[in-house]
């Protein structure tokens, strides 16, 4: 039956290459599984609650691939960065409540949708240069770093200097250190699953030496706190129209970056240059951030990750089942995760944004008119300590370049729709 629906012949794969490409793409990405919570309980969430809702939005989100999306194989989970950008900057630095956030989600995801089934889908896609598209990319990579780093202890408050550097005679913050070292190590060696295996072996390191709290492996599923919790109100605000554009803005060219990386890789672009089927897995993107707030965590997206499951020969759908019923399988982990100790989960944090920051390589660097923006967008995201603060300065920066350069005619519209509303998000906050 299975071989019937997606086809495996045609795509010059098989039912046990599809398994072991899902469970490629999941140990890549297992890790989510740890970080969601941490991180959104900074900002006010319930830890079991949103465990439980990301295990299942996972889930949800990669069957929703596998069967509507079914040549696309590829993991869907709660995006880190717009995790971040929902706890910090929104819960404890706009002071919304987790009800509201995840209602700010949920609009995000009904204009990713609504979005998806319209030409505007192409028009916005080729609107954004690239450049500014890879500086916001490296500035949310730079905002996770910093998150990493206070996390982990290894920067503390300064009245002079703003910041200093932390306790590094910490046994904890020595072993989140040696873990992101091994994370780096497993990486050049090849080895498959390099962050979870990082956190856990730190963890029991942890654990074993008496610095970190064991409070066993397995458990019934935590109760679902943020179900159907969100708060439409706040969301449909002035106040929060901001935060909702740079929701929908992560999200949307996340997704298109992430699934023009994997058609690379799976050999999904047509001769016309045209990524094929990509109108059904961004579809799938936004129906699944839809389904992810009505569940209780943050935005759901397209994991670069699953280019893990494609090099393993991952072709169909059946590899995003794999991954799906994996995850639903976390559901009884949730002692483990609250035994992890921050200071290892950090590490993860900081190595995931080494990834984000490494795309500033294909910047335009010899144009400073590109480049310029970009930087603003790194540089702007962790010295705020927001996100959409980034957003905003990047493209009200490039706007007024092109405008003082004599390119105002050149420019997509696009650019001044979102200069024009990040000077007005400005003035009223």
């Amino acid at each position: 039956m299975l071989d019937n629906y997606f086809n495996y012949k045609k795509h010059k794969t098989d039912f046990k290459t599809e398994v072991i490409a899902g469970v490629s793409t999941f140990l890549t990405m297992a890790y989510i599984m740890f970080l969601n919570p941490v991180i959104l309980a900074d900002g006010g969430f319930d830890f079991g609650g949103v465990f439980t809702a990301t295990a299942l939005a996972t889930a949800l989100a990669c069957f929703i691939a596998a069967f509507y999306a079914k040549t696309w194989p590829v993991g869907l989970a709660p995006g880190m960065g717009i995790n971040a950008f929902i706890a910090y900057g929104v819960c404890l630095g706009m002071e919304y409540t987790p009800a509201e956030a995840l209602g700010a989600v949920f609009v995000a995801g009904v204009v990713f949708l609504i979005i998806s089934l319209t030409p505007v889908r192409a028009w916005l896609i080729n609107s954004i240069p690239k450049s500014l598209k890879l500086g916001i990319g490296a500035g949310i990579g730079l905002f996770l770093a910093i998150i990493g780093f206070e996390l982990m202890g290894l920067t503390a408050d300064n009245p002079v200097t703003l910041v200093q550097l932390g306790d590094v005679s910490n046994p904890l913050l020595l072993l989140g250190a040696a873990a992101f070292v091994s994370m780096i190590v497993m990486e050049k060696m090849k080895i498959k699953g390099n962050i979870i295996i990082g956190i856990l072996v730190f963890s029991i390191i942890a654990w074993l030496t008496g610095y970190g709290k064991f409070n066993g492996v397995v458990s019934s599923p935590p109760p679902m706190t943020h179900l159907l919790a969100f708060d439409l109100g706040a969301a449909l605000s002035a106040s929060m129209v901001t935060v909702v554009f740079t929701l929908f803005f992560i999200d949307f060219f996340d997704t298109a970056g992430t699934l023009t990386s994997v058609a690379n890789v799976a050999g999904k672009v047509g001769k016309d240059g045209k990524i094929q089927d990509i109108e059904k897995a961004m579809l799938s993107d936004s129906v699944s951030t839809v389904a992810g707030s009505m569940l209780g965590t943050s935005t759901v997206t397209t994991y670069v990750e699953s280019a893990a499951g494609v090099k393993a020969g991952g072709r169909t759908g059946m590899t995003s089942l794999t991954i799906g019923l994996l995850f639903l399988c976390c559901l009884f982990f949730s002692p483990l995760a609250t035994s992890l100790p921050k200071e290892v989960d950090a590490a993860a944090l900081i190595y995931i944004a080494t990834l984000f920051v490494r795309n500033i390589s294909d910047i335009e660097w010899d144009d400073i008119a590109e480049s310029g923006p970009a930087v603003i967008a790194m540089i702007a995201m962790p010295f705020t300590y927001s996100i959409s603060n980034g957003i905003a300065l990047a493209f009200v920066s490039y706007a007024a370049i092109k405008i003082f350069t004599g390119k105002f005619a050149e420019t997509s519209p696009a650019i001044w729709v979102v200069a024009i509303l990040s000077i007005v998000s400005f003035a009223v906050a």
